[in-house]
């Protein structure tokens, strides 16, 4: 498989290119994270020095803490990236690459703040708070 992994919004007024493997889907289920999605965080790594956004002016920035910051549409609304402030990498959410894409998960996150109409069945670690 190609180190080369694109995506995009729904509508595709935004696009990216990552010229590197993205790391292993993390499913975050921190209370943010699922008011945003409606479910939880499933997303990877990217280092932003291998990735290009094309339609950056239908970007828009939400920082959601004093940490952090999240991306989205601003034409058709989709949740797009979470970064740490000043961070070297950006998460991608796993969703918006096209396919055949190779993403597989990793670990979960904030398992101990996990909404409790679900549960998490795919056997990969689980973590009560942050990356471990």
């Amino acid at each position: 498989m190609s180190e080369h992994h694109a995506g995009g919004c729904l509508c595709g007024a935004v696009r990216f290119e990552a010229l590197e493997k993205p790391d292993v889907v993390v499913g975050c289920h921190c209370s943010q994270c699922r008011r945003q999605t409606g479910l939880y965080y499933a997303s990877a790594d990217v280092p932003v020095s291998a990735l290009t956004i094309t339609g950056e002016e239908n970007l828009r920035w939400y920082e959601s803490s004093n940490e952090a910051r999240r991306g989205f549409c601003s034409q058709c609304g989709s949740a797009l990236f979470w970064q740490r402030l000043g961070g070297p990498a950006m998460s991608i959410l796993a969703g918006a690459f096209d396919e055949p894409n190779g993403l597989r998960f990793g670990y979960h996150i904030f398992c101990a703040d996990k909404a409790d109409f679900y549960e998490i069945p795919d056997g990969v670690p689980q973590y009560a708070a942050g990356r471990p």
